[in-house]
């Protein structure tokens, strides 16, 4: 089966298409198109496109806009509208779903992969009351949080990923959606002696975006949300054995513009990875088809045949059973 959606997003409005074709042996897509203004010149188009069977090791999200194949972390540009300050992230997790899934930074074009172990898929415990993710969960293109930058609020070098974005709109999004977003504050995470920004975000169509401008909108109109969201990073590892996480600033979360800072902060730290201006950074693919002065730039035809080499789409691997067990975890 073949399973196409399609979203087109502009200020106030949303229009959901979904369609079922004839059944087959196919490819999995949705397209997302976006755009901030009416105009119809202004609409960009990305397609996420399944590959693998969901739940099982050779599982990926590949993206591509309307020539081909592109790299999300590279290729989709980190402004939906710059002057707006409007950004575009990428949705890895859905809301209240449980498998860690994360954008492959090693692999050619950067798919959507889930994170494994010590040999094992990771899927995110439920630490009562919370189930899965309690937002939707994915990233921001071309940031990146360089491990070799020790950050001076935090005093922790960057985590190697780019800046990850939890986005607190009523819409439960879908994996591989590219949602134009209104960066709201940050949270600053200590994961094992790693910064770890955490950025709130809310997609700009959703009926209350206009009311939501800064962390204290947050709290005003979703009161409980930041005080969930820094229980559930402090206690989603205890599970798995591992130590209860901190948080610089005290677990305040900083406002608008400090998130805006360190947004453009990580910014340039991708544009110095993706030039090959960073030592050390071989670790990361920078395959891409659209950066000029990087040396990773390859022609859509090489991107084109990184995405025919991956496995057809498959029916998704059965969850394991201990996915929706709950686990009673003191807030320590």
């Amino acid at each position: 089966m073949s399973l196409t959606r399609v979203s087109l997003a502009v200020p106030r409005v949303v229009s959901f298409v979904n369609q079922l074709c004839k059944p087959a042996v196919a490819v999995i897509t949705r397209t997302a198109v976006t755009t901030v203004s009416n105009k119809l010149s202004s609409v960009k188009m990305f397609i996420a496109e399944e590959r693998g069977s969901p739940y099982s090791p050779d599982y990926r999200v590949y993206f591509k806009d309307e020539s081909g194949p592109i790299s999300p972390l590279h290729d989709i540009p980190l402004w939906a509208d710059r002057a707006k300050r409007i950004a575009n992230m990428v949705v890895e997790v859905p809301r209240w779903s449980n498998a860690k899934m994360e954008i492959s930074l090693g692999e050619p074009l950067n798919p959507i992969k889930q994170d494994v172990k010590k040999g094992a898929l990771r899927f995110v415990c439920n630490v009562f009351p919370h189930h899965g993710y309690i937002w939707n969960y994915g990233a921001l293109p071309q940031t990146w949080e360089n491990p070799q930058h020790v950050d001076a609020g935090t005093q922790a070098r960057g985590d190697n990923d780019p800046i990850d974005v939890i986005e607190i709109g009523q819409r439960v999004a879908a994996r591989g959606d590219v949602v134009p977003v209104k960066i709201l504050g940050t949270l600053a995470l200590i994961d094992e002696g790693e910064t770890d920004w955490k950025l709130i975000a809310v997609d700009t169509r959703d009926p209350n975006a206009d009311r939501l401008n800064d962390v204290a909108d947050v709290e005003a109109l979703c009161p409980g949300l930041l005080r969930a969201t820094v229980e559930w990073f402090r206690l989603y590892k205890v599970p798995d054995g591992k130590p209860v996480n901190q948080f610089a600033f005290d677990g305040e979360a900083k406002d608008a513009a400090f998130a805006h800072k360190v947004v453009d902060e990580v910014h340039q730290f991708w544009k110095s990875l993706v030039n090959g201006e960073v030592a050390g950074a071989s670790d990361i693919c920078k395959m891409n088809v659209s950066v000029e002065s990087s040396a990773g730039r390859v022609e859509r035809a090489e991107a084109a045949r990184v995405l025919a080499g991956a496995p057809p789409a498959a029916l998704p691997h059965a969850l394991p059973p201990t996915v929706d067990k709950w686990h009673y975890v003191s807030n320590l």
